[in-house]
Formats: C-alpha cells, sequence, structure tokens
C-alpha cells in the first residue's frame, strides 16, 4: 500500500468518524469468511460499516474526533464497527454475535466521544430499539388525552343509564 492510498483510507476514515455517533473495536481473530460476511450483512442492513483497518492508519485518522478515546485500545488484530445514527443497533449485533461465536470479542466502543467498556457495550444492547422507545414515548403521550376523553364521555353515560333506571322503576 503506498503512502497515497493511505492517506486517501485515513481521509475517509476520518470523516466518517467525525460523523459517526458511535463506534465499537472488536478482536475479529479466528472467524472464517463466512461469519464474517454475515456479521457485515447484518451491520450493514443496521446502517453500520464493518471493516478491518490498520491500527496505524485508524488511530491518525482517530485524532481530532469524538472516537479519539478508542486510540489506546489500538492493539492487535483489530475491525472497527462504525455507526451514524443509531448507536444501539450495533450494540446489539455486535454483542449478539460475539455470544454466539466464542473467537469474536468485542473490545471498546465510543458513543458521542465516551469511552464504553464492554459491561457498558452489553447494556447499550439491552436498550430496546429506537422505534420501540418512540412508542413507548407516543404511549406516554396520549394516555392523559385518551384517559381525559373517557371522563368526558362517562358523564353523558352515566346519566343515560340513571334515566333508563327511572325508566325501568316506573316500568315496575
Amino acid at each position: 500500500m503506498n503512502k497515497s492510498s493511505k492517506e486517501q483510507i485515513v481521509a475517509e476514515l476520518s470523516e466518517k468518524l467525525a460523523s459517526a455517533k458511535a463506534a465499537f473495536l472488536a478482536d475479529y481473530r479466528g472467524l472464517n469468511v463466512e461469519q464474517v460476511d454475515k456479521l457485515r450483512g447484518e451491520l450493514r442492513g443496521a446502517g453500520v460499516e464493518y471493516r478491518v483497518v490498520k491500527n496505524t492508519l485508524l488511530k491518525l485518522a482517530a485524532k481530532g474526533t469524538s472516537c479519539e478515546c478508542l486510540s489506546d485500545h489500538l492493539a492487535g488484530p483489530t475491525a472497527i464497527a462504525i455507526a451514524g445514527a443509531d448507536p444501539v443497533a450495533p450494540a446489539k449485533i455486535l454483542s449478539e454475535f460475539a455470544k454466539t461465536n466464542k473467537t469474536f470479542a468485542l473490545k471498546v466502543g465510543s458513543l458521542n466521544g465516551n469511552l464504553l467498556e464492554l459491561a457498558q457495550i452489553e447494556a447499550l444492547a439491552e436498550l430496546p430499539s429506537r422505534e420501540v422507545l418512540l412508542a413507548k414515548v407516543l404511549g406516554s403521550l396520549n394516555a392523559p388525552a385518551t384517559n381525559f376523553v373517557g371522563v368526558l364521555a362517562a358523564i353523558p353515560r352515566s346519566l343515560v343509564q340513571v334515566l333508563a333506571a327511572i325508566q325501568d322503576k316506573k316500568a315496575a
């Protein structure tokens, strides 16, 4: 790999890391091509880029970005998963993949410039998806209005029931 292609890779990675909400480092040793392709496919479906990059190039690319905290953990064969929008999806996919493939190991992650240890990545993976959280928020916002409508509808319903009871009493 010549110097210009290395500079191009560093510039491209730096741009992606600067706009990333989260990034995760993993040790991919022991995986075969089929397993790596399966992982890449799952991550690609979630809008996450998964790459194997030389540690020196990744250190250069991370300088000045929110992912600079990952630089101290770049040792050995390293793969990086870069999440643009939803940081929970790659954490879920990578954690699940690490559970099913014992040779694959998550190292650390970065979320909005904060270093995430393995336990924090697992906690992030346990969170419900963005859609589920939005549905819960909308349900919470909708509940008071629904309850208010129910209370307002109960008043005429009660009046009708009282009038029906009076009618039944007079008919008997």
